[in-house]
């Protein structure tokens, strides 16, 4: 009995879709307004950048999952030595306000450790390759953010990224890029 048990949790198991690396939830804990966090469906196509959300939430949404490095990328914040090493296997998200303005400090989870962030113009423009192919990204000449604003990873919890952006036209961008998950695709 025990061995049909286990057989049948093995089938069950093996016929599940592994699930790939993503934002699982994210928090809004100050800000002017009434935002709050909103995880985007990519399997819907939308536009993001220049002032297509305009409200006060924090965005994310999930890009190319799980894709192996053939050179390093370079980032802004973690790494080693600022960039991610070639041969790693990575997941890229993105994360957003596009307010209309005011100071918004929240954070973002995710499912596996965060191993570096993009958050200037020329990073988020190198690393476009790991984007969403549903979604159309307008204003890449503006992406990222600007004196004042800041991006951390949680040294308490290496999932989880914290932004503290004061919002304004045509808003705040970050790629995040995190480790590859346990049950994800290869």
């Amino acid at each position: 009995m025990i061995q049909h048990l286990l057989l049948a949790a093995t089938v069950a198991a093996l016929t599940i879709s592994p699930a790939s690396a993503t934002v699982i939830g994210g928090e809004i804990l100050r800000q002017n307004g009434t935002g709050k966090f909103v995880k985007l469906d990519t399997d819907e196509p939308f536009a993001v950048g220049n002032d297509t959300f305009n409200d006060p939430n924090l965005y994310a949404f999930d890009e190319d999952q799980n894709i192996l490095l053939e050179d390093p990328i370079r980032v802004d914040i973690g790494g080693e030595d600022g960039q991610i090493a070639a041969d790693t296997v990575v997941a890229s998200h993105y994360v957003f306000f596009d307010s209309i303005a005011g100071i918004h400090i929240g954070y973002v989870d995710f499912d596996s450790a965060v191993l570096g962030i993009a958050a200037f113009q020329d990073t988020m423009g190198a690393t476009d390759f790991l984007a969403n192919t549903t979604v159309t990204y307008l204003g890449e000449d503006l992406r990222g953010l600007e004196r004042g604003d800041y991006v951390w990873i949680d040294k308490d919890d290496p999932h989880r990224v914290w932004v503290y952006w004061a919002g304004s036209s045509p808003g705040d961008y970050i790629r995040v890029f995190t480790a590859k998950s346990a049950g994800a695709y290869s």
